[in-house]
């Protein structure tokens, strides 16, 4: 068992270095949008927080996927490393769930004159920040483990699910949100220097996923390792 905690402790250090790594490259990020990418022509200083929420929504959505896929698995092969993974993904995704919420209000209100519109994509992605809120709560009333992860499996699988309507979305209904610039079939309609600026907070934002997730895992490792010594 202590080498269990031994390794839940290396965990915990490489995450917490990560982690690290992606909160400065966060500043970088901050830096460049602020002091070397020019200001859209439209939106002005307000359009900076594009930088930070369009790849938090990545993020958020990279972890929503991961967290599905890794149910998937779970149901298949009842490895609760699998399943511990899928819970730390999930939560890290709510997170960046959050920060989408909260800087696409900040964002949209001098752009868009209003705080909140129930436009598809806002919608979609508020349902996905309860379906996690629902997982975590789902996860903390079951005790057995093997219970906790086949029930808990079942929402991340739908959360997954979701993921591509939200992307669609703007396609699919009208609204407030614009059209894909980045992520779409044909070539980035963005300024070369806002492209750049953009792909630097997509690997960092990518990063910090990591860091997060690899944090998590370690302490939930340790909490287990624990648990199993109290048992026995």
């Amino acid at each position: 068992m202590t080498a269990d905690l031994a390794s839940a402790r290396r965990v915990m250090i490489r995450g917490a270095v990560l982690t690290v790594l992606g909160l400065l490259g966060v500043g970088l990020v901050m830096v460049l949008a602020l002091a070397y990418t020019p200001e859209e022509i439209n939106q002005g200083l307000a359009q900076k927080i594009f930088y930070i929420h369009a790849p938090s929504a990545w993020a958020a959505m990279l972890s929503v996927v991961l967290t599905g896929l890794a149910s998937m698995l779970y149901l298949w092969l009842h490895d609760p490393r699998i399943d511990r993974f899928a819970a730390s993904s999930a939560e890290v995704g709510s997170i960046f769930c959050g920060v989408v919420l909260t800087t696409g209000p900040i964002w949209g209100k001098p752009i868009w004159g209003t705080w909140w519109t129930w436009d598809g994509r806002l919608t979609l992605t508020l349902f996905l920040f309860f379906l996690l809120l629902g997982y975590h709560t789902l996860r903390a009333a079951i005790r057995e483990p093997f219970e906790r992860g086949r029930f808990s499996a079942v929402l991340g699988i739908m959360g997954m699910v979701l993921v591509p309507f939200i992307h669609l979305s703007v396609y699919l209904w009208r609204g407030l949100h614009p059209m894909p610039i980045v992520l779409k079939p044909s070539a980035p309609s963005l300024d070369p220097q806002m492209l750049r600026t953009l792909l630097i907070s997509f690997g960092v934002m990518t990063l910090l996923y990591v860091g997060f997730v690899t944090l998590r895992y370690g302490i939930q490792l340790a909490h287990d390792a624990r648990e199993a010594a109290d048992a026995s």
